[in-house]
């Protein structure tokens, strides 16, 4: 469908409302070139333009919020009430007053339930870092899914440790389970049904470790979180094809963008610096030591006070002193030849990304009935 009359034969013979074809429409010529697909399924998401998105509320009823569901070719719609996730509950009155804008939304059947997936978009202010900040600087890693270390006065304190267990064990069983499926010749609903288990489950703790990031960043005063960018770790990625393959399936980005939205909500700046030897320096004297394992870093700097140091620790340290008062790179040279071995700015000492904030999304999710 590379024409727009191709795209509106194959729209035109579903049912559906004039919003969900012209939402449709947008969607169609996606499928191959994105998706690799060549016709939609049977339980594709419904999917709507904004103009037909209508919500009611009254604090009369049990469920308070209550959507306009158009029907197509009937010339009427009728309502149906939301369990919406209590977290989200003003995001959904910013709809009602209109200080929010909704996107596309669309609702798809999961099971025997209906959920209304809502993209919201609205404007944050840009928040400012303080004139004494107290930078917190966050690793993300294997062992340890998340450690967090505030510096002050060059010195770490309280530092923060989210266990990476639990994602990782997750990771391991969904690779395994979806090997032995496919290998079965499971039908492709089960194999969909088990990678959106492990999914969500993922997600859970994803949003889970980025609200306590948040939490943890909040607990001191002036707070600015300085977190790695990994823009390009992806790509140059290659530690064998065991070590690539849990990497890979390790959504570095997805914890990185979620500390980042929540801290712009909570109005906590945050600053990226480039991530290279973060874990191999010493936060105390700059000097390259060693792993002795994973949880273990040594300094090799006879004069420094460090002997042995909790790695993440040391690695959350090395980020969060990472940063002038001016919020660029600093740029760092280490004892050995730091010059970029394939062109990526990942290998660049002074690479630092600066993410545009003027327009922030985010998904309503209908919680299931």
């Amino acid at each position: 469908a590379d024409t727009q009359t191709a795209v509106n034969d194959v729209v035109t013979p579903y049912t559906l409302t004039s919003y969900a074809k012209d939402a449709l429409k947008n969607y169609v010529p996606k499928l191959r070139d994105t998706y690799n697909a060549s016709e939609i399924k049977d339980d594709h998401p419904v999917r709507f333009t904004n103009r037909g998105f209508t919500l009611d509320h009254s604090d009369d009823r049990t469920h308070e919020f209550c959507w306009r569901v158009p029907q197509a070719g009937r010339g009427n719609a009728f309502w149906i009430p939301l369990r919406i996730n209590p977290e989200q509950e003003s995001l959904w009155f910013d709809l009602l007053d209109e200080s929010a804008t909704v996107g596309e939304f669309r609702l798809q059947q999961h099971r025997t339930n209906w959920v209304l997936h809502v993209t919201v978009e609205y404007t944050v202010a840009e928040p400012e870092v303080p004139d004494d900040p107290t930078r917190i600087g966050f690793d993300i890693g294997e062992s340890k899914l998340l450690t967090g270390c505030a510096c002050q006065n060059g010195t770490p304190i309280q530092p923060y440790i989210y266990d990476g267990g639990r994602a990782r064990a997750l990771r391991k069983e969904m690779h395994t389970t979806l090997k032995r499926l496919q290998e079965r010749d499971a039908a492709e609903w089960r194999v969909d049904e088990r990678f959106d288990h492990f999914q969500n489950a993922l997600t859970d703790i994803v949003e889970k470790a980025s609200r306590e990031a948040v939490k943890y960043a909040e607990s001191f005063d002036d707070p600015v979180i300085v977190l790695e960018d990994l823009t390009y770790i992806r790509e140059n990625l290659d530690y064998g094809k065991y070590m690539n393959r849990r990497l890979h399936s390790w959504a570095f980005a997805r914890l990185t963008d979620r500390i980042e939205d929540k801290a712009l909500e909570a109005s906590v700046p945050v600053e990226f610096v480039n991530p290279r030897y973060t874990s191999q320096t010493c936060h105390a004297c700059g000097h390259i030591g060693r792993r002795g394992s994973q949880a273990e870093f040594k300094c090799t700097n006879p004069e420094c006070w460090v002997t042995e140091y909790q790695a993440d620790i040391n690695a959350a340290a090395n980020i969060a002193g990472r940063v002038d008062p001016w919020g660029e790179s600093v740029p760092w040279k280490p004892e050995r030849d730091d010059s970029p071995r394939n062109g990526s700015r990942c290998d660049t000492a002074t690479g630092h990304r600066t993410p545009s904030r003027q327009s922030r999304q985010t998904t309503l999710a209908v919680f299931e009935s």
